[in-house]
């Protein structure tokens, strides 16, 4: 598919995505939305594709949604605007359920809308000239689509601060609040990030799905009670499988398995 709004890069077991709508500072608008839904379905069905990294083109990772595409939500019926805000909701929800791992790497302005396709990602890594705003409220808006994945990513008093004030903060204050995993230097971030995929492609893949699944499940889904059925369940469906027993056999075996050769 030729994308408009975004470009994808293939490195071996790497795809990354480029926010690529630079003119706008990589704003959102609804096919910039489409886009990145069609993107991460095909590359989460792709098995050479193992890991997933969301990028910005340019000065800013992404300044949140275009204006001037909010602004015509006027003109929408209450059926329409509720399809599109429910589309945009899906993008964040599709990056967040991804079965393969999801790294953000965001630079500049990281602004409303922004914030939640970082947040969705199982890892933030940010450059020491990035800094944050939840500034919808500045505009008459709420960060409403976003705020599952931002209230996950810092808590409910964080939340409070960031999306009541609307106020700028940087990395420091970022990582304090635990919106982004690392931040420094462009050499240091992209050093980090080659670290970390190091680290996830040397995983079996079936494991960071379940793996994945496992976290979903314990902190969204199951009663403390359920816990101890789940995750024994878990672990003995896991161990039988063919990619556990090579994990496990190459490791006794003190060579490395299939998937990390």
């Amino acid at each position: 598919m030729n994308y408009e709004t975004i470009e994808i890069e293939l490195n071996q077991a790497v795809a990354t995505i480029w926010l690529n709508r630079v003119d706008v500072y990589n704003a959102i608008n609804q096919q910039m939305i489409l886009e990145l839904i069609k993107a991460v379905i095909d590359l989460n069905k792709d098995e050479t594709v193992r890991v997933i990294v969301f990028r910005g083109r340019g000065k800013h990772f992404c300044t949140g949604a275009d204006l001037n595409w909010m602004k015509n939500a006027a003109n929408f019926t209450n059926e329409e605007n509720l399809k599109e805000s429910k589309t945009l909701a899906m993008c964040f929800h599709s990056i967040y359920h991804c079965s393969k791992p999801t790294i953000a790497l965001v630079q500049g302005a990281v602004m409303g809308g922004g914030n939640g396709l970082m947040a969705a990602c199982d890892f933030v890594y940010a450059m020491d000239d990035a800094y944050f705003a939840l500034s919808e409220v500045k505009l008459g808006l709420i960060p409403a689509t976003i705020s599952p994945f931002i209230i996950k990513r810092i808590g409910e008093f964080n939340a409070k601060d960031l999306m009541l004030t609307a106020r700028k903060i940087d990395v420091v204050t970022a990582s304090e609040m635990r919106l982004i995993n690392r931040y420094g230097t462009s050499a240091e971030i992209e050093e980090q990030l080659k670290s970390t995929i190091h680290y996830l492609l040397a995983a079996g893949p079936n494991a960071i799905n379940a793996c994945k699944n496992l976290i979903y499940d314990v902190m969204n889904i199951l009663k403390h009670n359920e816990l101890t059925d789940y995750t024994a369940s878990a672990i003995a469906s896991i161990r039988k499988t063919e990619e556990a027993q090579e994990g496990m056999e190459a490791f006794l075996e003190k060579r490395k398995p299939y998937w990390n050769q």
